[in-house]
């Protein structure tokens, strides 16, 4: 009785091990880049490469399909390799139903397409169509590149631009720097100057910043650039105008043969210049402040003195003026009219320019010391 029993036991389980688990079934097609079907071989792998079943597709006669039954459920990677005629890789999960209607393009390029069977019902995995991926790969890649050469040619204009800049600043430095320095040693130096005492001068020029010892300055000239203005011509008689010829000058006549007696008249004409140097300094909301002295070293009276600072306020040129009248001696004329910026000769006056924080930055500045002269 007992040996029956367990005899009864071993073959429940020899058949409990023996019945599958459920198997489903893989089918599809396999087609090349123009979409005829293909006759290659077909292999299902697992996830990490070992192989599990392969199948041949039937070419003409089956139309390029292919079939693969009694897969357990899992993650599998059908794997084609056709040759010169392409590759592909598609991965597939099965769950829990057939795969059916598999449609793989292949490609040169192996690239994958996912589908997975999540019912019972039919299911299809659609792979890469090889010919449009490419097609849309390659104007990718072009538009990319032009991108690429378009951003270089701009950045290339950009420095093309720095250097005429550049050029300009070297061919002629009064385009930015107006301040000419005359050395003792007969060099010049064009620049700005930012900071001075009564020893030294530093200033700002194509090559960095310098200091100037005093002792080595001859003098420091101003200069002014002044841009011409086109003549303006009618349209109507553009073609046939020729600009008239310049006005010969009358040679000089003197009485005197003696050229001090030639220059006595200069020396009763007034003459303003400046005394020292222009302070600069900020208050404590941030305005500028410049000040400085004005002579008349000539032998007339001077009136209406004052200073034009004209501003450079970036570097294409833009610039702003503003003036400062000399504080000097009263003088009321015949009409009725008083001033203060009257400078006898020999008389010094001071001047004092507010610039208010709203006016802005600036790169540099210049001056003209102007008057008027009456009897």
């Amino acid at each position: 009785m007992k040996r029956l029993s367990i005899a009864v036991i071993v073959l429940c389980a020899l058949s409990s091990y023996a019945i599958p688990a459920d198997t489903y079934t893989i089918a599809g097609i396999v087609l090349d880049k123009q979409g005829e079907k293909v006759a290659t071989t077909v292999l299902l792998q697992t996830e990490d490469g070992v192989e599990v079943q392969r199948t041949e597709t039937k070419g003409r006669i089956g139309k390029g399909k292919f079939k693969i039954k009694k897969v357990l459920p899992g993650e599998y990677v059908i794997d084609i390799n056709a040759g010169p005629l392409g590759q592909a890789s598609v991965p597939v999960s099965i769950i829990a139903g057939d795969v059916k209607d598999l449609e793989i393009h292949l490609s040169t390029v192996p690239k994958q397409a996912v589908k997975s069977a999540t019912e019972p019902t039919a299911t299809s995995a659609t792979g890469i169509k090889a010919g449009g991926q490419d097609q849309s790969y390659i104007i990718n890649e072009l538009s990319f590149e032009i991108k690429k050469m378009v951003a270089e040619i701009k950045h290339l204009n950009s420095e093309l631009e720095d250097l005429k800049a550049m050029s300009k600043m070297w061919v002629n430095p009064l385009a930015i720097y107006t301040k000419e320095i005359i050395l003792k040693n007969g060099s010049t130096v064009f620049g700005k100057i930012v900071y001075q005492d009564d020893k030294t001068m530093k200033v700002e020029t194509l090559v960095g910043y310098l200091i100037i010892d005093r002792d080595n300055i001859v003098r420091v000239v101003d200069n002014i650039i002044t841009e011409e203005q086109q003549e303006y011509i009618p349209e109507q008689i553009r073609d046939s105008y020729s600009p008239p010829p310049m006005p010969k000058l009358a040679q000089p006549q003197y009485t005197s043969a003696d050229p001090m007696n030639r220059a006595a008249s200069k020396q009763y004409s007034a003459n303003c210049v400046l005394v020292g140097n222009i302070s600069e300094k900020k208050d404590k909301q941030g305005n500028l402040i410049f000040t400085g002295e004005i002579k008349n070293i000539g032998g007339r009276r001077a009136d209406f003195s004052k200073v034009d600072f004209v501003f450079r306020k970036n570097w294409s040129g833009e610039t702003k003026t503003l003036t400062s009248f000399v504080r000097g001696a009263y003088h009321t004329f015949d009409s009725g009219i008083t001033t203060d910026a009257s400078l006898l000769p020999g008389a010094v006056g001071t001047f004092e320019l507010y610039v208010p924080h709203s006016f802005g930055s600036f790169i540099g500045y210049s001056y003209v010391i102007d008057w008027e002269e009456y009897e």
